[in-house]
């Protein structure tokens, strides 16, 4: 069963813009896969789509088999535990420590303050930020700030990862790290959702490639048709 289907989505912005038009397709459960294009081809519109962040203009996004058009109230707060975001701009809670931003999703799901803390150790220990766990988001740099943001989104081990230009701020090593780190979560049920226009990034990658074009969804590479490339 699909997780994630875009049914026939488009998005116009009060002025005429025109985010998304006639998005389809779908992500199985447990999949990987990229999404690509220019800047301003809809990329972010349609991760805000499925965080409901934005709403559709016409057309419906279904997460697993729900219709997100539905989810009002305080059910947008449950969605939202099951779709773990990686922001561009972090989003870290400035004067909460490393480890507490960290915490936050299995905090907000209940889960006992020793096993919440033993995960966020062994997290951050494998993300390189073993020795950051009561600094404060300021004293980092921006690329341990990125990093802080990945391990607050994959802690929980949400039915989606969703993340926008997750190696925009780190170097080639960390960012192959963290692909990996992403690439392991699909075995855990996880699916992974990345918009990055790093091309040679993505290639390398071999996972499927859906790429937009001013909105419109012009090309769904399979990650066979990549490797012959």
């Amino acid at each position: 069963m699909p997780v994630l289907r875009f049914d026939h989505v488009s998005k116009q912005y009060p002025g005429g813009l025109v985010a998304l038009d006639d998005v389809d397709f779908s992500v199985e459960t447990g999949e990987m896969l990229f999404v690509t294009g220019h800047s301003g081809a809809g990329k972010s519109t349609l991760l805000k789509l499925i965080q409901l962040a934005e709403r559709p203009s016409r057309g419906a996004v279904l997460f697993a088999e729900r219709n997100l058009a539905k989810v009002r109230g305080g059910r947008i707060a449950h969605h939202r535990r099951e779709v773990g975001v990686v922001y561009q701009d972090h989003r870290l809670l400035m004067d909460h420590s490393v480890a507490e931003n960290v915490a936050l999703p299995l905090v907000l799901r209940g889960v006992r303050r020793g096993e919440v803390g033993k995960r966020v150790r062994v997290l951050l220990e494998k993300l390189g930020l073993g020795g950051r766990e009561r600094a404060l988001p300021s004293q980092l740099s921006a690329g341990e700030q990125q990093r802080v943001g990945i391990a607050r989104a994959v802690i929980a081990e949400p039915a989606m990862l969703i993340a926008d230009e997750p190696t925009g701020n780190l170097d080639p090593t960390l960012s192959a790290e963290i692909m990996a780190l992403f690439a392991a979560l699909p075995e855990r049920g996880t699916s992974v959702l990345i918009a990055s226009h790093d091309l040679g990034l993505v290639k390398r990658m071999r996972k499927r490639v859906l790429v937009l074009d001013h909105g419109r969804l012009v090309d769904d590479i399979a990650p066979e048709d990549l490797a012959d490339e």
